[in-house]
Parts: C-alpha cells; structure tokens; sequence
C-alpha cells in the first residue's frame, strides 16, 4: 500500500477505481492491522482528492453559466 507523500491519482476515474478497491480489501477484513490503517488513510486521501476534482468541476460549471449553478435535468 502507498504511503505518504500523497501520491497523486493520475485522473478522478483513477482515484475512484483504487478507492473502491481499497474499499473491497478494508471489507474483506483480511487486511493485517497496520496496512488497516494505511489503507484507511489512503482511503481519506483519494476520498479528499475526488471532492476536490468534484467543486472545481462545479465551480468551472458556475463560471461558463455566469454565476448560476443551474440545477441538472436528463433530457
């Protein structure tokens, strides 16, 4: 399991993918106590970095409908 620094997902598709596998390993409760907490730890990580794409994804939407976050319908 990566420790710290923080390594950086290459993209929110990747950060979601080894977040929900690091989710199935922490679940499967097959994981020695210390890579537990690594792995909690990692989890809190890519779990920040996903919000964190999230607002600035929402916060460009503001911008390109001029300060109006309009709410989002299927068509």
């Amino acid at each position: 399991m990566p420790t710290a620094p923080f390594q950086t997902p290459a993209s929110y598709e990747a950060a979601l993918a080894e977040l929900e596998q690091l989710v199935g390993q922490i679940e499967s409760g097959q994981l020695p106590l210390e890579q537990l907490l690594s792995g909690y730890q990692r989890g809190a990580e890519l779990l920040q970095f996903c919000r964190d794409k999230l607002q600035a994804v929402e916060n460009q939407i503001k911008v390109l409908d001029e300060g109006v976050l309009k709410p989002w319908t299927q068509e």
